[in-house]
């Protein structure tokens, strides 16, 4: 079988990994990943050019695409690819607004009475956030209602000191329409804990993967700005340490109820859906949704899988998904990125990544937006490359993953705290106080 992977980072390099071994590989990337160049035949390009893709798809008698990045998925790029013939990973444009539109997502819980909902509100002028603002006596969070690479949010008592510069920030929002909108939502800022479930969805069936834990903020400790994520870690029996199974089950419950009305109100949903949810005294609440792996979190699952990707691939076109099966291990994926990223001088500057010895190390490799020159390996402005490893347990993955990151020289940084048995107690310790 021929597959097509679409995208150009760690999330596409660790889809590619999953299927290398099974198929006829081909990638369609923006930058030359070092990663993906060596295991599949690849053309560089722009994957938002949907049409562009689908020609390559075409010429190479592709049988299935999977695409990795949300952009293309709200550019329409499966409806040009099924168009000219191609099955696909990952769903339509309207299917794919529970991403690209998150006026869509929390009106869809609303008008099916899903669960797992937050108070919020969409405004598309300052005259009313002034006025619902002034009226809401709670801490909020501020979102643009398009895509903004993971770095659009911002919340009142961590990046926004009062509701009165969340004010600001939502005008600054609608004014430059942020995202694609004129329009931002203002939510209720839930507290807890973060987590996500990632499952594989055929348009009426929900497959669920082990649940993952993100850290979005740049520095150690939990400080500084919400990046695209410096790295995330899952656990044995697919929960996390403060995550029990009911509201594993819980969440899943509210995936699925979401599948249904998005083929209601939309198209059948095939693909990946990502469930970002908080833990809080009331069960888990859902934050938002993406329309693809998320990234790192595709690292922790990806390594893991026992089921063919291939398998399921297949099963999601065909609409036969079936439960998925993976290693009960526990995986830390740490993210290595320039110095002072997201604020960087380094773009452009060349790094050594020692393959070899982080695999001998028992870790893997994942390039994200890096680009393969002739010289070497070029950073970007942005993440660089993720380690991951596998282990018995969080701590015995985390010492693998921090040992491995010695191996990447360069000016780079990465957080050393990321799946540490202190930062992941201090998570655990952190549910107790709300639960009590």
């Amino acid at each position: 079988m021929k597959v097509l992977v679409v995208g150009t980072g760690a999330r596409e390099h660790a889809i590619a990994d999953a299927l290398k071994d099974d198929v006829e590989l081909y990638c369609y990337m923006s930058k030359i990943n070092p990663g993906m160049s060596k295991i599949a035949e690849f053309k560089q390009g722009d994957e938002g050019e949907v049409e562009k893709v689908a020609e390559y798809a075409v010429e190479n008698d592709i049988d299935i695409a999977f695409i990795g990045p949300e952009a293309p998925l709200g550019k329409g790029i499966v409806d040009e690819l099924q168009k000219n013939g191609i099955d696909c990973v990952g769903p339509t444009q309207s299917a794919a607004r529970i991403e690209t539109d998150k006026s869509f997502m929390r009106k869809l819980f609303e008008d099916y009475e899903i669960e797992g909902s937050l108070v919020y509100k969409v405004f598309d002028n300052s005259d009313d956030v002034s006025a619902f603002l002034d009226e809401f006596d709670r801490d909020v969070v501020v979102k643009p209602v398009g895509l903004t690479g993971g770095k659009g949010v911002k919340i009142v008592g961590d990046h926004l000191k009062d509701n009165e510069e969340a004010k600001e920030y939502s005008c600054e929002v609608i004014d430059n329409a942020m995202g694609g909108f004129a329009q931002v939502i203002i939510e209720e800022r839930l507290i807890g804990e973060e987590f996500t479930i990632q499952a594989f969805c055929d348009g009426e069936h929900l497959a669920p993967m082990p649940a993952a834990q993100d850290h979005p903020h740049a520095f150690e400790g939990d400080v500084g700005a919400i990046t695209g994520g410096m790295g995330s870690y899952s656990d044995v029996g697919g929960l996390l340490p403060f995550l029990s199974q009911e509201d594993y089950d819980a969440a899943v419950e509210i995936m699925k109820a979401t599948l249904k009305a998005i083929a209601e109100e939309a198209e059948p949903y095939k693909g990946i859906l990502y469930g970002q949810f908080m833990l809080t005294a009331d069960g888990p609440k859902l934050i938002e949704y993406n329309a693809r792996f998320g990234d790192p979190e595709a690292m922790n699952v990806l390594p893991l899988l026992k089921t063919p990707l291939v398998d399921i691939c297949q099963a999601v076109v065909d609409g036969t998904l079936d439960k998925v099966e993976f290693e009960d291990k526990a995986s830390v994926c740490k993210y290595i990125v320039p110095d002072g990223y997201p604020e960087t001088e380094y773009a452009g500057e060349l790094i050594e990544v020692d393959e070899k010895a982080i695999e001998e190390m028992g870790a893997k490799v994942f390039y994200a937006a890096v680009s393969q020159e002739d010289d070497g390996i070029h950073l970007s402005g942005s993440r660089a490359l993720g380690i991951v490893a596998s282990g018995e347990s969080i701590e015995e993955a985390e010492k693998v993953a921090e040992n491995a990151c010695e191996f990447v020289k360069g000016n780079v940084y990465h957080r050393r705290d990321v799946g540490t048995k202190e930062l992941v107690n201090k998570r655990v310790e952190h549910m107790k106080e709300i639960l009590n």
